[in-house]
């Protein structure tokens, strides 16, 4: 009943509340991703949601644009500068999501939205990640974030669109909170970021889903 007539009233309502309260802060970072960032302060993308339709996902952006004498952007890590540093370890270069969640193309609570290019890469398990809307943050960004391998990660994302309840996603936005507090998981263990999904070698299962 939540998920399916409740869950997207809530998404409308609270992401309507948190733009107008948020806005002197959203006009701020604004104006200093302009200054920081030399130029657009946003990132936009396009990304699957629900039934991997294809949506514009948009962010604060966390990585200026520079790149080397042939043209090509920098590597991550040379790229995230201290400002996007700071986006991304307060989670503020998130907040534009919320636009996203008024429209309809995303939920508070859900998978996150990857690359587009990753759904050819998906077994056919992690394709049902895309069976509700992608979130702002979901069970496994309250777990782990960018710490977790894609395995996991995908393994919570699809055990979370089978077990949604309004209780479970109180306690996510809960754990999130802390999580963001705490810092952890802002990146892997070997990228400033996350490195990039290849693809689940054969045999290769979750750790997560092994101990459930």
């Amino acid at each position: 009943m939540y998920a399916k007539f409740f869950k997207r009233l809530l998404d409308f309502i609270l992401s309507l509340c948190a733009i107008v309260i948020l806005s002197p802060l959203l006009f701020i970072l604004i104006i200093l991703g302009a200054i920081f960032m030399r130029g657009n302060p946003f990132f936009t993308q396009e990304r699957p949601g629900k039934n991997e339709r294809i949506f514009k996902l948009i962010k604060f952006r966390s990585m200026d644009n520079r790149t080397d004498q042939y043209g090509n952007l920098l590597p991550d890590d040379v790229r995230l500068n201290k400002y996007g540093r700071f986006l991304r370890a307060s989670s503020l270069d998130e907040l534009p999501e919320l636009f996203n969640i008024l429209k309809g193309d995303m939920s508070i609570i859900g998978p996150r939205p990857l690359l587009v290019r990753y759904l050819d890469r998906y077994n056919a398990e992690q394709h049902h990640r895309h069976d509700v809307r992608p979130g702002l943050t979901g069970y496994a960004q309250a777990h782990g974030r960018n710490s977790l391998s894609w395995e996991d990660k995908f393994a919570m994302d699809v055990w979370y669109t089978k077990h949604i309840t309004f209780l479970g996603d109180i306690k996510i936005i809960w754990d999130t909170v802390m999580t963001v507090l705490k810092r952890d998981g802002i990146s892997s263990e070997t990228s400033a970021t996350m490195e990039e999904f290849m693809g689940t070698p054969e045999g290769v299962v979750s750790t997560w889903r092994a101990r459930q």
